[in-house]
């Protein structure tokens, strides 16, 4: 059961906040030797498309990591970092569920990249955890968008909001989905004011607004605090 002290977002990463196919995409054509615009920009979940086959997958794997360092080197999703600090600031609470650590050798350089791409672009979070199985870990509601995690979740009985990319195109489960930050921004906010709402807390007064209920100085990792939080478009 989650505690209702906060409002919890179990955020996953890759092709959900960071742009995981658009950089792997362009690491494929170094591996394969081929031409970039070759590549077709929407991929399924195997790669196939892009000539990775699923017996070379681990070994490309450690190559985007260890020779192009993958996971510190990917551009976030267009107005992720923005989106999700407004949200931080606002009193939700950031749990970053992502399975990263597929090959026990990368571990260590896996969590590093990871840690520092979040510090670069400045994603605010308060814990970081890396697992497959996401409903293991606590959250009110879920942004993801591996099909099979998906699935799982929604399965489960928990609220999920689907990041719609080619992997999970083909998914017949009924979830609500956003195409971009832009539509799963307010599609968050909304579940959260909704929870805030139930729990007599009052709603900041604009995106972005710091709550006046908010603790001061409870602040999470890499947290925007003292920094201007940018204000909804």
């Amino acid at each position: 059961m989650v505690q209702a002290t906060n409002y919890i977002l179990g955020l996953d990463l890759d092709g959900t906040c960071a742009d995981f196919y658009g950089r792997m995409r362009e690491i494929a054509a170094v591996w394969t030797n081929q031409a970039l615009d070759s590549l077709p920009p929407v991929t399924s979940w195997s790669l196939s498309n892009w000539g990775i086959d699923d017996e070379d997958y681990q070994e490309f794997h450690r190559y985007a990591v260890t020779e192009h360092g993958l996971f510190e080197t990917m551009a976030p999703l267009d107005g992720a970092p923005q989106a999700l600090q407004r949200l931080e600031a606002e009193g939700l609470r950031i749990r970053i569920i992502t399975h990263r650590l597929i090959m026990s050798s990368l571990h260590e350089t896996t969590v590093l990249q990871t840690v520092r791409w979040l510090d670069r672009f400045r994603i605010p979070y308060w814990d970081l955890c890396f697992l497959r199985e996401k409903d293991d870990v606590n959250a009110h509601l879920y942004l993801e968008d591996a099909p099979f995690n998906v699935e799982r979740l929604v399965v489960a009985g928990n609220d999920v909001i689907m990041m719609e990319n080619g992997t999970n195109r083909d998914l017949t489960i009924s979830v609500a989905s956003a195409s971009s930050w832009e539509e799963a921004e307010p599609m968050i906010r909304q579940r959260y004011y909704d929870w805030l709402d139930a729990h007599d807390l009052s709603r900041p007064d604009h995106p972005g607004a710091v709550p006046h209920w908010r603790e001061v100085g409870n602040a999470p990792h890499s947290s925007t605090e003292g920094e201007e939080v940018l204000n909804a478009p």
